[in-house]
């Protein structure tokens, strides 16, 4: 048995036209994906870590240390540059109350 010509061509545009429609149809769900709204990421929580207070022989004070943000540590611990970081911000903050700097800064890391 063969197949008639026409037959042929009717089968050939039938496939043509299921393929037309499956690429459409992955399109627009590829299109309507695009334009979902995406769920927002939930903000990392920063913790707030307040050292104790460091007494400052040279001037007989005691400065209360600032609070720093979570540092980069794992488990937002703070690190050494970020410990180092913050008694030289606090050095500045307090200035002549911290006595020598360099001592206050070196007192702060140690601490």
């Amino acid at each position: 048995m063969t197949i008639a010509p026409r037959d042929k061509l009717i089968g050939m545009t039938a496939a043509l036209i299921a393929s037309a429609i499956m690429a459409s149809f992955v399109y627009h769900a590829a299109m309507r994906e695009e334009m979902l709204p995406r769920k927002p990421l939930p903000e990392p929580q920063t913790r707030t870590f307040v050292p104790p207070p460091l007494y400052v022989p040279q001037t007989g004070q005691v400065l209360p240390n600032l609070p720093s943000v979570s540092g980069a540590g794992p488990g937002g611990r703070e690190t050494s540059q970020d410990r180092a970081m913050r008694c030289v911000n606090q050095a500045g903050v307090y200035g002549s109350m911290a006595g020598d700097r360099n001592t206050y800064v070196g007192s702060c890391i140690n601490q």
